[in-house]
């Protein structure tokens, strides 16, 4: 018996992997968050499955799920939405797993801070313009940010910043922000990327909280910043020029 952890993506149900709808189908126990997950992906879970929505669900109930799977020797799908790389709380289910003796999997899923990028129809990274990309959040009820970890000292990079879970700190993060990007800057707030009530809400950091003042947001974004946002006009990389020789371009003598 395993505990196959699953990155559902964002959103979309035709955005999991191929190896994470492969897992899911031939799981008689899917663990799911309900509230975040959308419901057509059980419909891959095989029939007769046991369908556990974990939205209202403690971690020690979970865990019960788990542990009552093992004793029946049935592998387990656990769904997550995104990826479980970045705020997922896997990493503290696997180790009660790993105190049970339990074995586990992990399978990642689409990001939703990519199928965000997608969804403003941008690269995130621009040559001579902006090459790093900050995945960060706030403070929150469920756990606080580490001291060092603050959006002031990642701002003073210049890099893209994609703040999660802070919609309900917009006039931090623009009180913050500002000083370091200018009033100017470009900002993006995707909402429920790939969702069927995906929306888009830009601005710069003068302007994006009279923005969302018209248009609320309740939860479920990414705020990105950064001048890469709306860069025209910038250098193309040389990675296609047709003088720069590569391993595998074989172009010989130019």
């Amino acid at each position: 018996m395993t505990v196959h952890f699953i990155g559902a993506g964002p959103g979309a149900a035709d955005l999991i992997t191929l190896r994470g709808r492969d897992l899911l189908a031939r799981c008689p126990v899917c663990l799911y968050a309900g509230s975040v997950v959308p419901a057509a992906l059980l419909d891959h879970c095989p029939p007769g499955a046991r369908r556990i929505d974990t939205a209202p669900l403690s971690l020690d109930e979970i865990e019960a799920e788990f542990a009552a799977a093992h004793a029946a020797g049935l592998d387990v799908a656990r769904l997550h939405s995104g990826d479980l790389s970045i705020w997922s709380a896997v990493a503290e289910q696997t180790r009660r797993l790993d105190a049970r003796g339990i074995p586990w999997t992990l399978t990642p899923g689409v990001p939703s801070f990519a199928a965000a990028a997608a969804t403003l129809g941008r690269e995130l990274t621009i040559p001579e313009v902006a090459q790093s990309l900050v995945l960060t959040r706030v403070s929150g009820r469920a756990s606080a940010m580490p001291p060092g970890e603050t959006l002031a000292g990642f701002g003073a990079t210049g890099a893209t910043l994609a703040v999660h879970l802070a919609v309900h700190a917009l006039p931090r993060v623009v009180a913050e922000l500002t000083p370091l990007y200018g009033r100017d800057c470009p900002v993006a707030i995707v909402v429920r990327a790939t969702w069927p009530e995906e929306r888009v809400v830009r601005g710069t950091l003068a302007s994006i909280e009279a923005a969302v003042a018209a248009d609320p947001i309740d939860r479920t974004a990414i705020i990105f910043v950064g001048p890469g946002l709306a860069a025209e006009g910038f250098r193309e990389s040389a990675l296609y020029d047709a003088a720069y020789q590569r391993r595998f371009r074989g172009r010989e003598g130019i």
